[in-house]
């Protein structure tokens, strides 16, 4: 593999800038107007620009999958085939986890029948974490990759080049999706049923 590494060091930088400032909305900012289907598939592809064109192997939602998520009751009815905000916080918090997890795992994190004021909490709690996430994963991007930065201090555990970041990166998002998968399957366990092997202190 042969990359090179001004234009690789310029991408990151450029990228870094921008998914460091990115915010999914407020929930007041979230029209609340009822707007029709590719009204909602536009506004979407807005909320989620972060994501690159040329990145996205298929499209980020289609209206084929908001008629799936209504069919199987993972997300609230259109209303005269309108939706309003409650229905787009569902599917901005569908966007923001299908990318590691599957449809029957999100409906833990927003049950259909949620009044509007929880959803609104539930929204405005992902967000935030969503944030918080956005500015830890940029800081550990700037450490893998400060060679490639040309950082002073980079680690000297950091990727030599392209090619080790794609790699890290790739075991952190295996790890990362691992790691969500596991914690879920632990719902409702104890540590007496869970699988865990006490250990005991002596």
């Amino acid at each position: 593999m042969e990359f090179d590494k001004a234009l690789i060091a310029g991408k990151l930088r450029r990228w870094e800038k921008y998914i460091d400032t990115f915010r999914l909305p407020a929930w007041e900012n979230i029209p609340d107007i009822g707007l029709y289907m590719e009204q909602v598939l536009s506004l979407l592809r807005d909320y989620f620009n972060y994501i690159p064109p040329e990145m996205v192997e298929e499209e980020l939602i289609t209206a084929a999958a908001i008629n799936n998520y209504v069919r199987k009751k993972i997300m609230p009815e259109p209303v005269r085939k309108k939706y309003f905000r409650i229905h787009i916080a569902y599917l901005i918090i569908i966007c923001l986890l299908k990318q590691s997890l599957s449809i029957t795992m999100i409906r833990r994190f927003m049950p259909l029948d949620m009044p509007e004021e929880e959803a609104r909490e539930r929204y405005d709690y992902y967000a935030g974490l969503q944030h918080v996430a956005t500015e830890n994963f940029v800081e550990g991007v700037r450490l893998i990759a400060g060679k490639i930065l040309d950082h002073a201090d980079a680690p000297s555990d950091a990727a030599e080049d392209t090619e080790d970041l794609v790699v890290v990166s790739v075991i952190y998002g295996g790890l990362a999706r691992l790691l969500a998968e596991k914690l879920l399957r632990l719902e409702g366990k104890t540590l007496a049923d869970g699988g865990s092997i006490s250990l005991e202190v002596t």
